[in-house]
């Protein structure tokens, strides 16, 4: 499942919303936590993928960002699903799409 992170005014909620909508991530992308944050503070960043397997360390400053940044969140299950939306081999602990 896909968890959506929303603004709600100045309070945050989380929504679900089922992973077989999606078979890929569409639009320009990019996919790493490095390249995520660098997306992130550039202001390029419309939402965020997070795998929820994914280490505390590594997405925990990713959600950081974020939230000072106002920009949305969705999590996924693994990040093996995540490398497979992203259409990579691999999996991936972050991933955004970003701003046309």
């Amino acid at each position: 499942m896909f968890y959506d992170f929303l603004n709600e005014g100045e309070s945050r909620t989380f929504t679900r919303r089922g992973i077989s909508m999606i078979a890929k991530l569409t639009g320009k992308k990019v996919v790493g936590a490095k390249q995520t944050a660098k997306a992130i503070k550039s202001g390029q960043a419309k939402i965020v993928y997070i795998a929820e397997d994914a280490e505390a360390k590594v997405t925990a400053p990713i959600l950081e960002l974020c939230k000072q940044n106002n920009v949305e969140v969705v999590f996924v299950e693994t990040m093996k699903k995540l490398g497979m939306l992203c259409g990579i081999d691999v999996g991936a602990a972050t991933a955004c799409i970003l701003s046309e």
